[in-house]
């Protein structure tokens, strides 16, 4: 079961909330349903957007509003000069949905111990022909050293160009896939070489949350 359940979905409720919070009915979630899939994408393919280290997109709903939160490891680039770049993505957004959006941007300060980014750091370097064992290795040692309980990383795919795909991973420290109050953070991602497409998942074991301490988003 472990290796079957998606790690956030499995503790969705008990230690982590989920990234997309409002409430509707019927046809209304269905259509509200297929905007906030069309926000996160219109984020995530932004030009100015790649390279600021976007990990998660929460979004809130009022009437008629739509409220972002942005996390990103390099918030100055969301921002742009003088709020340039923010007020573009924001007027683009509010065209599309028909609706007001308000954008906030918190920075990730330890970006080692996300995922997300983690896995996107790998997918750059295998993009770059760095061997994926070297790559692997790196990205646990400096999530190690940045404080968190276990790391896990695999990957699958023609790894170094062999002729037939293979799993390949690396662990160190706990990572308690069971426990629920453990707060383990999960990504997958790809990586596009000139092979082929390289699979990439990640699980960071932060430590344990314990009843009435806050939910980690």
């Amino acid at each position: 079961m472990g290796r079957k359940a998606h790690p956030t979905g499995l503790r969705l409720g008990i230690i982590k909330d989920h990234q997309s919070r409002w409430y509707a009915e019927g046809e209304e979630y269905a259509q509200l349903l297929h905007e906030d899939r069309l926000i996160r994408d219109m984020v995530g393919t932004w030009p100015e957007l790649r390279t600021a280290g976007v990990s998660k997109i929460e979004i809130e709903r009022a009437p008629k509003q739509v409220y972002l939160k942005i996390h990103a490891s390099k918030p100055g680039i969301i921002i742009g000069k003088k709020g340039d770049t923010v007020n573009r993505l924001r007027k683009t957004l509010q065209d599309r949905t028909d609706k007001r959006v308000k954008v906030d941007v918190e920075e990730i300060k330890r970006p080692e111990l996300d995922a997300k980014l983690v896995g996107e750091g790998i997918a750059d370097q295998l993009a770059k022909r760095v061997a994926h064992k070297r790559a692997m290795k790196q990205s646990v040692q400096r999530t190690m050293k940045a404080g968190a309980k276990g790391v896990m990383i695999r990957l699958s795919g023609r790894l170094g160009g062999s002729e037939m795909s293979r799993v390949d991973s690396v662990r160190d420290g706990r990572i308690p896939r069971h426990t629920l109050r453990a707060d383990i953070d999960y990504a997958d991602t790809i990586a596009e070489t000139t092979y082929g497409v390289i699979g990439i998942k990640v699980w960071i074991f932060k430590g344990e949350i314990l009843p009435g301490e806050p939910l980690s988003i």
